[in-house]
């Protein structure tokens, strides 16, 4: 190893053994069978780790550092920073019970879904964090409530009650992989089986009582908000996107002015295509119904609620197709699978793209496409697939497989320094998978379909929507009330999403504010790289005109478009203002 790879190999040494599920999420899989020390003793732990690595960090000489390693120094530095935030400021696990529903699901899921060692190794691993399950949840109990000024948020704990029952599930679904391993005369999971029936139980036992005690005595008595104020917000929002000025007024403002121009677009697009879709009425002169009737329209084609994740590998075929003959990307052939979503994250999102650990060579992606919830009335469950319809799934497939999440996160695990390959940023993540939408549409996807364009920026003013209800939300006090209107009569959303949207957006903070953030630094950076080319190229800058929204340049001399977007996914996932001093030298 290069001398600083050294330093951060040894990081992640300490790192691994204080977080053992961070190290099963990246691929080091020797401490599977435990959890973090989740007490008051282990937070003072974790926090002593980061003021001691912080110390030594900055002690380094940069003059012995390559402008490579000073990167990697620095990335360390802001995970450590927000590491000490989480621990000493945030404390979620305080005051968010689902916190803990989504730290022990993640937790097991991983073990089972990729096949990175034999089953009774992995089932093994299994049977030893469901024998830690009942330390966990007193670890919660204790916990909980010890926040100096945040109590437990009443519906965070609601939520939670309602989702720890997945939970239960998998570890139901580690003994049902392992009584069908043993029926099949494998020996060593048959070994295996009685220690993980017993943790099963165990885990069952504790999870089912924690979850009565939810109901009955945290929820009454709850009187915390899930909303985090201004201050608590700007903090956290700085650490998210790795900027110490950014405040919550400014991504607002620009997300509000962005907002403006993607509604001018679509009036545009829907006048043009008004007749094809109403036919036999005059268009409206109300720029909001013209465009929600055209909406309206297209989403009447729709999969079936059974259909979805079928379709989604029907699409991802086509998607890939276009991008070998067009020369968009170079492709991967990493395993992808396409599946509903595990119940325990089905609260956070009605698709995801869970990306196998750095580590985990070989391993499956899962693209996870949540059902319809079949508790919901008819009506509810209509609009759900109607938001889901068959242009918005085309968007989808690019956002979340190809070339968005699934694409990108195999490039960042292939390549880059050890460092950027473990510590992602979820800013460039989703960033990037915004970006590229925009990107496959500019290059001809589906070329003669105006009605796919329409629903790409209703699509990517979701985006946007999505900051300006997480400002608005968490430092403003929007109301559940003003979200879904917003969302419904401005962001031409349909009602049952905007519900779900407004619940996302009390149980997360600045998630949701990445789409944009991270998109824009994209095409800002794509911005000034094709300056400079048409620069070098003796061209003018002003062969790079100002995009009318985002996007659609005219070919531009000297930029090869192709190698752009493989340079940009090949240092992987580094927080934005990292990636900007990679691409373009800044410091």
């Amino acid at each position: 190893m290069p001398g600083f790879e050294l330093v951060v190999a040894r990081f992640l040494e300490e790192l691994f053994v204080l977080l053992p599920n961070v190290a099963t999420r990246i691929g080091d899989h020797r401490y599977d069978d435990r959890w973090p020390d989740f007490t008051e003793a282990g937070r003072r732990e974790r926090l002593a780790f980061a003021d001691r690595w912080e110390a030594e960090l900055r002690a380094i000489d940069d003059a012995t550092l390559d402008a490579g390693e000073r990167i990697d120094r620095d990335l360390l530095l802001g995970e450590l920073s927000e590491l000490r935030f989480h621990e000493a400021e945030l404390r979620e696990p305080a005051w968010n019970p689902l916190a803990w529903v989504y730290t022990m699901g993640s937790g097991i899921h991983p073990l089972l879904a990729r096949e990175f060692a034999p089953l009774q190794v992995r089932l093994a691993s299994v049977a030893g964090r469901l024998e830690g399950i009942p330390a966990v949840i007193a670890a919660a109990q204790a916990v909980m409530g010890t926040h100096p000024t945040r109590p437990v948020s009443g519906f965070m704990a609601e939520v939670a009650a309602k989702r720890i029952g997945g939970v239960t599930a998998l570890a139901d679904e580690a003994v049902a992989a392992g009584e069908a391993a043993a029926a099949a005369g494998d020996a060593d999971v048959a070994a295996v089986l009685p220690r993980l029936r017993a943790a099963a139980e165990t885990a069952r036992g504790a999870l089912d009582a924690i979850g009565a005690h939810l109901v009955s005595d945290v929820v009454p008595a709850a009187a915390g908000s899930p909303l985090l104020g201004r201050e608590l917000f700007t903090a956290k929002l700085r650490h998210t996107l790795r900027d110490p000025d950014v405040t919550p007024e400014e991504i607002l403002g620009r997300a509000e002015r962005e907002f403006v121009a993607i509604r001018a677009e679509m009036v545009r697009i829907a006048r043009d295509i008004w007749s094809d879709w109403v036919p036999g009425e005059p268009a409206p002169d109300d720029d909001g119904v013209l465009v929600r009737r055209v909406l309206d329209a297209t989403s009447n084609e729709h999969p079936a609620a059974d259909e979805l994740v079928r379709w989604c590998y029907a699409e991802l075929e086509r998607v890939e197709r276009f991008c070998r003959e067009q020369g968009v990307i170079g492709l991967t052939d990493d395993p992808l699978v396409i599946d509903w979503t595990p119940e325990f994250l089905r609260s956070f999102g009605g698709a995801m793209l869970d990306s196998p650990g750095p580590l985990d060579h070989g391993q499956k992606a899962f693209f996870s496409i949540t059902p319809v919830p079949e508790d919901w009335p008819a009506d509810q469950q209509e609009s759900y697939l109607r938001e889901m319809n068959t242009r918005q799934m085309q968007l989808l497939v690019i956002h979340e497989a190809v070339p968005g999440h699934y694409l990108q996160g195999a490039y960042a695990n292939h390549g880059s320094s050890l460092a950027r390959r473990v510590f992602p940023s979820g800013v460039f993540a989703e960033g990037w998978a915004v970006y590229v939408t925009q990107v496959m549409l500019d290059r001809g996807y589906c070329a003669d379909d105006a009605a796919l364009w329409l629903n790409h920026w209703k699509f990517y003013l979701r985006s946007v929507a999505n900051t300006i209800i997480d400002v608005r939300i968490h430092t403003m006090g929007m109301t559940t009330d003003e979200c879904v209107d917003f969302l419904v009569d401005q962001a031409f959303q349909e009602r049952g999403e905007a519900i779900h949207k407004d619940e996302r957006a009390r149980l997360s903070s600045t998630q949701l504010s990445t789409y944009f953030a991270g998109s824009l630094g994209m095409w800002d950076i794509e911005h000034e790289l094709r300056v400079r080319a048409a620069v070098a190229a003796g061209a003018s800058a002003d062969a790079v005109p100002a995009p009318r929204v985002v996007g659609g340049y005219p070919a531009t001399p000297g930029f090869d478009e192709r190698a752009h977007l493989e340079a940009v996914i090949s240092h992987g996932s580094p927080p934005i203002p990292i990636l900007r001093r990679i691409m373009l030298g800044d410091e």
